[in-house]
């Protein structure tokens, strides 16, 4: 469950799924004072996107997406000069509903986002998982990689991790954790797949996963 109030990490390229692991490295003294105060007690960070013209404001409060995913930190490294590596595994969604401005850092009054309960749609989930992978095939063949997924990863999974870690633009990335549940994630992420090996000669030009 996701605490009603928690710190939020805005960046203007990361966008982190539930059930997905996200390595970060924090370097300003706001957000290392807030991993310090994370590791002291529920160990929860929101991640959230920064909208577009964020650089004006940068150091201060500037627009962000209000959908983001809330994440535990599953391990941190602390360097010599302060800064932290850290890892968050992503636990759910959910919704800005204000901002406490107590604290250098930004912490956020949130609303969890639950996803449906989707086990009575087995079958269509099944067939656009199979669209997904046979796009993915696709895309890693023309890239010269080797296709292999596991095929007893369960469907969150799957489809969170190449929503994550597939080389999409950010806000890609957000519409795809906007979408409101695991079977409307995998047909829009198909769809966007498949767009992009239509739009390009030759294929989707680019890194395949991150």
């Amino acid at each position: 469950m996701i605490p009603p109030k928690i710190p939020i990490f805005p960046l203007p390229n990361a966008v982190l799924f539930p059930k997905v692991f996200l390595p970060l490295h924090i370097f300003e003294p706001r957000y290392r004072a807030m991993v310090d105060d994370a590791l002291a007690g529920d160990r929860v960070i929101g991640m959230v996107l920064l909208r577009p013209g964020y650089e004006a404001n940068y150091e201060g409060r500037p627009p962000v997406y209000p959908v983001g995913c809330a994440g535990t930190i599953t391990h941190s490294e602390r360097l010599e000069d302060g800064r932290l590596n850290i890892v968050l595994h992503g636990i759910g969604k959910f919704r800005v509903a204000g901002e406490d401005v107590s604290r250098a850092y930004r912490l956020a009054r949130i609303e969890a986002i639950a996803e449906p309960d989707e086990d009575a749609q087995t079958a269509a989930m099944a067939r656009e998982r199979q669209r997904l992978l046979g796009f993915l095939k696709i895309l890693l063949t023309r890239l010269g990689s080797e296709a292999r997924f596991p095929p007893d990863l369960p469907d969150e999974e799957l489809v969170n991790g190449f929503a994550q870690n597939l080389d999409l633009d950010a806000l890609e990335r957000q519409a795809l954790l906007e979408q409101p549940g695991v079977l409307s994630r995998c047909r829009a992420l198909a769809d966007l797949l498949e767009m992009k090996a239509h739009a390009a000669a030759g294929g989707w030009e680019g890194k395949a996963l991150h």
